[in-house]
């Protein structure tokens, strides 16, 4: 028999407490957790951490602790991340777009050489303000003018079907998880070491030749991976 952690169970404990909460609510002090439920304020801590990791409480500088319950965010196959949020709220920021040499990683994954030529657009995408997830797309040669046809569209998958009659019929999704480095928390807004939802998608046209490789990385405390399959 697997003995509980002594913080899970608190854990537990304060989620029954914020029970019914709204978001923005504030919880007590670790001392007064601490007193509440009798253990020490290490093991409040790391239930605390844990919760803030699974997006059930946010920390904020000099405030305190309050309840979030923020709406998870599905993201599906064949679908550009903007079409999955939906228009309302959301917010992309371009942090580059550039014609460079394909990496090994890249050129596996877009059947060409190492050092062939590629489009990265590396975004930040956002709703209500708050940060979700840093996808970097790479596209095989070159796309003229495409920064101002994505500008005006906002969705990838649109701009590429639209302005450059590039169609995606299919994708292979390779999902896992990492820890957020120093350049990826700073984007996002969490802390260093915080888990990420990492998607790496490789979409093909109807003739099988990949069109797309990208890496998103979405803060795991905000988004859910839904796959739907229909068996012929």
């Amino acid at each position: 028999m697997t003995n509980t952690p002594k913080y899970y169970t608190q854990k537990l404990r304060i989620l029954d407490l914020i029970e019914g909460a709204q978001p923005g609510d504030p919880l007590p002090a670790e001392r007064e957790l601490a007193e509440h439920f009798r253990t020490s304020r290490t093991t409040i801590r790391q239930a605390l951490t844990e919760l803030v990791a699974e997006g059930r409480i946010e920390r904020t500088q000099g405030r305190g602790t309050f309840v979030s319950h923020p709406p998870p965010i599905t993201v599906r196959q064949l679908t550009s991340f903007s079409e999955d949020l939906g228009e309302a709220g959301l917010d992309d920021e371009v942090l580059g777009i550039a014609a460079q040499p394909a990496d090994a990683e890249v050129a596996r994954a877009l059947e060409v050489p190492a050092g062939a030529g590629i489009t990265r657009i590396d975004r930040l995408r956002r709703r209500d303000g708050v940060a979700l997830a840093r996808e970097t797309a790479h596209l095989p040669g070159a796309y003229p003018g495409i920064a101002a046809e994505l500008a005006r569209r906002g969705s990838l998958y649109r701009t590429l079907r639209e302005a450059y009659g590039v169609e995606l019929v299919s994708a292979d999704d390779e999902i896992g998880t990492e820890l957020a480095g120093p350049a990826e928390a700073g984007l996002l807004g969490i802390d260093v070491g915080r888990p990420l939802l990492v998607v790496r998608r490789t979409a093909r046209r109807a003739d099988g030749a990949p069109a797309e490789f990208t890496r998103s990385a979405f803060r795991g405390d905000r988004f859910r991976f839904r796959a739907s399959t229909a068996r012929g």
